[in-house]
Formats: C-alpha cells, sequence, structure tokens
C-alpha cells in the first residue's frame, strides 16, 4: 500500500505517532500514512533514551494498539534488528503479524545512537547486506517494505554513504532512508542513482534542514517523514499546563490552549460509541 501511495503522488508524507489516539487524528485529518518511531516508542512509552534500550515485544506492543486504531499503513522504526540475522528475520516477521506496513533497518552496530547525535559506528556494508536478506526472508507478505536506512553520510560523506546505499537496493531493499542529508543536493544525489523511493526524514534540531515537500518533490525524493513533531508539540503543552498547575494552584489560565472534550469525543466517535452502547442496554429515547 506504501508503494502505491508513492506511485500515485510522491512525496508521501509520513507522520510519526506515539500512540493509538495520534493514530486516529492523523487519519481523520486527511494523513494517508504512519510512522512509529523507536525514539518515540523509548521515550513515551518506557520513559528511556533512545540507546537501543527497548525490546522487539515492546516496539510491537505499541504497533498493535496504531493498527488496532486505524486503517493507514503503518512504517516502523525497527533500529537494528534486535539481533543477528535470525532475530532480524523474526522481527520483521512479527512486525508484519502485529500489523506494520513495512520497517527500516538501520547500518549502525547494535549500539545505536540517534542518527543525528555524534559517535555513531557503523557496521560493514556486507554485514548490513545480510541483515537485509534475513529481512527479506522473515517478511509474511510481499506487501510488507524493507526499507535500508544509512547513517554513513554524516560520517563518511555523501559518495559513501551512497555506495552503501546502492548495494542495499542490490541486496533487495523496497526503499532507502538516507539519514542526516543536509541539502537538496544531497538528496538529488541519492534519488538521481537509486530506482528504489528515497525518504527524507524531516526531524527538528537535527543535521537536515526543515526543508519543504515541494522542495524534497522537486529533488525526486519519495517519502518525507516527520517522526516526532507532534510528540514535541505535546511535550511543551503538558510542560507548560504541569508548571501553570504547580506555580498558579489552578489550571484556569492553560484551559484554552487544551483539546475540548467535544473535539477528544468526536476524533474518538464518542457519542456515537455511546448511543450504541444505550440501544444494546435498551436505554433509547422513547
Amino acid at each position: 500500500m506504501i508503494r502505491k501511495l508513492i506511485q500515485e503522488g510522491a512525496p508521501l508524507q509520513v507522520v510519526g505517532v506515539i500512540n493509538a489516539y495520534t493514530a486516529v487524528m492523523a487519519e481523520k485529518l486527511g494523513f494517508e500514512a504512519l510512522y512509529l518511531s523507536g525514539a518515540g516508542v523509548a521515550n513515551a512509552s518506557y520513559g528511556l533514551p533512545d540507546l537501543a534500550l527497548t525490546t522487539l515485544d515492546n516496539v510491537c506492543e505499541d504497533v498493535r494498539r496504531i493498527t488496532s486504531a486505524t486503517s493507514l499503513p503503518l512504517l516502523v522504526d525497527a533500529d537494528t534488528g534486535w539481533g543477528g540475522p535470525l532475530m532480524v528475520a523474526r522481527s520483521v516477521r512479527e512486525l508484519g503479524r502485529a500489523g506494520a506496513a513495512g520497517c527500516h533497518l538501520e547500518d549502525q552496530i547494535m549500539e545505536k545512537r540517534c542518527g543525528h547525535r555524534p559517535n555513531k559506528k557503523l557496521i560493514a556494508t556486507d554485514e548490513m547486506v545480510v541483515r537485509i536478506h534475513a529481512a527479506l526472508d522473515g517478511r509474511v507478505s510481499d506487501d510488507f517494505n524493507i526499507m535500508a536506512r544509512t547513517d554513513a553520510v554524516a560520517l563518511e560523506g555523501v559518495e559513501m554513504g551512497l555506495e552503501r546505499a546502492l548495494a542495499y537496493q542490490e541486496a533487495g531493499a523496497d526503499m532507502i532512508f538516507a539519514e542526516a542529508l543536509s541539502s537538496l543536493e544531497d538528496f538529488g544525489i541519492f534519488t538521481d542513482a537509486l530506482d528504489v523511493p528515497v525518504l527524507a526524514n524531516i526531524t527538528e534540531f537535527g543535521k537536515t534542514p526543515l526543508f519543504t515537500v515541494s522542495e524534497l518533490g522537486s529533488v525526486g525524493v519519495g517519502m518525507v517523514l516527520y517522526p516526532l513533531s507532534a510528540f514535541r508539540a505535546m511535550n511543551a503543552a503538558a510542560l507548560s499546563v504541569y508548571q501553570a498547575i504547580l506555580c498558579e494552584g489552578t489550571q484556569a489560565g492553560v484551559v484554552d490552549a487544551m483539546q475540548t472534550r467535544d473535539e477528544l469525543y468526536s476524533f474518538l466517535d464518542y457519542h456515537e460509541a455511546e448511543q450504541r452502547l444505550d440501544d444494546l442496554l435498551g436505554r433509547g429515547e422513547g
């Protein structure tokens, strides 16, 4: 489904969600594809830094919650696959069974870092090719997308990053995630050389400028990812409310910044569900 959406009108905007409710909001607003970030699972679900501290089961639990609440395809951050080749295959298989439409695997060592942080370390290209082969072996359907992410550009330059991406494409990756690119020209180098869709990670406070969809589309990017934009805004809003309650003894001054009860109910189809319950219990009007 993700491949079809890209073909219908690139670039495809893929918005990050951290739970089922944000997925519901994103779908009702009109987004066509969703993303679950590994950092989002670690930060939001477990209060942990994004340093390979969550497990496959942790991620699958969030995947199941999200895919049960939305019909949109969900791309999932599978980090380094949680182990050797057999574990990578199992990870892909379990993510597919949980309802994910695809996942990306990266070419960092197991003790991975955020792609926009220093001191990343890469595995050899041949090792990453084995990860891709294992992922392809583990997928339960050809519709499940295997995306290969390379973190090489920040460490070794664009030329070496592209060399890796070409090897990953040759290994069978359906898509390429070129992490931490700093210019439109760099994205164009990748899209010109590759035959599979290229994803641009437009994350805030990182190495990649906040390019627009039209700018990225002009250089051939197929997918534009916003992994944690809403999560960061939610955190800032929550902090502001907590501070107001603590300092002022009331939330009255920040109510206007909150989603109303009626807005919440609208996204959740609350009144329709309440009416069905009343009908089942014989409490309907009349």
